[in-house]
């Protein structure tokens, strides 16, 4: 047991205290009890001792000392504020398991960062994103290079699932399988099946759905999310959660190769996130997924600024999710959504350099009448922000921004009013960079002209390259045609990302 290096220095004697405190919520030596099991501690450090105990007591009975490690946990977290100690984050058991020692060693021994494990779960996760049902998500896997073995029931029904690489084997030359829930708890093919099931299929469309694109419909419903997150029911809420997680297992496959590395990193962050005891309402939120799925089927935009806009929609609803989770107390939830809105936020201000250039290019071209306009709706509509955004480099975009929405019959005013009323921005290295995205979304204004070095593969998220390795498992119960299963080997969403350096 150790103390944080910033904690208080702890005596013999509330070392002792603290010691037997564990000892007697665990079970192995309750408080008063004779024949407890004997126990000694050791103190060799100012920061920590070593506890040693035999596992049987006096009467000879084996310690009563079922779910131990709750018990401490549950005894530390009192501890800790009892002492003015570091109060640690305490999941609740629904994180994925982490690997083990062999598991991480064998990694190192195949040239692999990651292990097999963490490998097949995040290929897992990215195909339950992609697939719009069980046949296509077991489809999808087989074209990504996984081994697929499905187990049935006698009356042919699915029961469960299990994964593996076919490089990765055992002593005897046989594939390690891993089951959907040793991969991570929401993995399991219940919980994949009630998610696909949840999808649906698309209604008939309203004439103003249909003049917008499965982006603009992705990037509108994040943007509702926090309004969304602030006051849903809890099972309303995790539900939106779960999809902005597969919005983020998304972004990996149809992003710039530049920022592709922050956005895989905001992935696997957040995917901590994602989980808790609360079961998710999956029906309230099937329309964004379906939205979500079809952008990996859709061209990607040949303009950066709609992918910007919907970076910053995506993370001002990771920031939602990180406060939701911390007034409910999920300590390791929130901790994961703050680390994924910062990987997030590096890859917005690595995407909104070049969409942001050619606004600003306009924004110099403006007239000093139409400056001056735009000058007096910002300091009327935000005197305390004012002097500040006009001195930023980027106000001449954002006066752009606003003499184009002007243009278009919207008050710069309200606008602007409504952009700063959303949260993040206390902390943002440039207000006028925000508002401009934020502007550009309420008002959906013409795009910016195309940066080819910034435009995502045009194919979407399918492209006609074959991952390396791809192979139909043997060991699947499944059998296909062969023009099914070349088909899905050939629309692979992995041949881009299981290449890359994190793999």
């Amino acid at each position: 047991m150790r103390a944080a290096p910033e904690d208080p220095h702890l005596t013999d004697e509330q070392w002792a205290t603290i010691a037997r405190r564990v000892l007697n919520a665990t079970g192995i030596a309750p408080a008063g009890d004779p024949d407890a099991c004997r126990w000694v501690a050791v103190r060799h450090a100012d920061d920590h001792i070593h506890i040693v105990a035999t596992k049987v007591r006096g009467d000879l009975r084996p310690p009563r000392n079922w779910d131990d490690y709750l018990h401490a946990a549950a005894e530390l977290a009192a501890i800790e504020k009892e002492y003015g100690l570091r109060q640690v984050l305490r999941g609740d058991r629904t994180a994925a398991k982490r690997p083990t020692r062999p598991e991480q060693e064998k990694a190192r021994r195949t040239g692999h960062t990651k292990t097999a494990r963490e490998r097949l779960r995040t290929t897992v996760r990215t195909a339950v994103t992609a697939a719009t049902s069980t046949e296509e998500f077991f489809a999808v896997l087989e074209g990504a290079g996984v081994l697929v073995d499905i187990q049935r029931f006698p009356s042919g029904d699915i029961r469960g699932y299990k994964v593996a690489f076919a490089d990765d084997t055992n002593a005897a030359g046989e594939p390690v399988w891993f089951s959907g829930s040793a991969l991570a708890p929401d993995l399991s093919y219940p919980k994949i099946s009630e998610r696909l099931m949840a999808t649906g299929a698309a209604p008939t469309s309203r004439p103003s759905d249909r003049r917008r694109s499965a982006w603009q419909q992705v990037t509108d419903a994040a943007g509702q999310l926090p309004d969304v997150l602030d006051e849903a029911d809890d099972a309303v809420g995790q539900a939106h959660i779960t999809v902005l997680a597969e919005a983020l297992d998304a972004l990996p496959l149809i992003a710039p190769a530049t920022y592709r590395h922050q956005l895989a990193q905001a992935a696997t962050a957040f995917e901590r996130a994602s989980r808790s005891r609360i079961r998710a309402r999956h029906q309230q939120a099937k329309a964004t997924r379906r939205a979500i799925k079809a952008i990996l089927r859709e061209p990607a935009p040949k303009d950066g600024a709609l992918f910007a806009i919907l970076l910053d929609a995506l993370l001002l609803a990771v920031v939602a999710a990180q406060h939701r989770h911390r007034t409910r107390h999920h300590g390791q939830q929130a901790e994961a959504a703050r680390q994924a809105a910062e990987h997030l936020r590096a890859a917005y201000q690595a995407a909104t350099v070049q969409p942001l250039a050619v606004i600003h290019q306009r924004g110099l071209r403006l007239g000093v009448a139409v400056q001056q306009r735009q000058t007096a709706h910002v300091r009327r509509a935000l005197p305390d922000l004012a002097e500040q955004i006009l001195t930023e480099p980027s106000w001449p975009a954002l006066a752009t921004t606003l003499a184009e929405a002007q243009k278009a019959g919207h008050d710069p005013a309200v606008l602007l009013a409504e952009a700063t009323r959303r949260r993040e921005l206390d902390i943002a290295t440039s207000i006028s960079d925000v508002l401009v995205w934020r502007i550009r979304h309420n008002t959906h204004p013409p795009t910016t002209s195309a940066n080819p070095q910034a435009t995502p593969p045009s194919g979407g998220m399918y492209t006609s390259v074959t991952p390396p390795g791809a192979q139909t498992s043997k060991h699947s119960s499944r059998r296909r045609c062969p023009r099914e299963a070349a088909e899905y080997s050939r629309r692979s969403p992995f041949s881009e990302v299981r290449d890359s350096p994190d793999d």
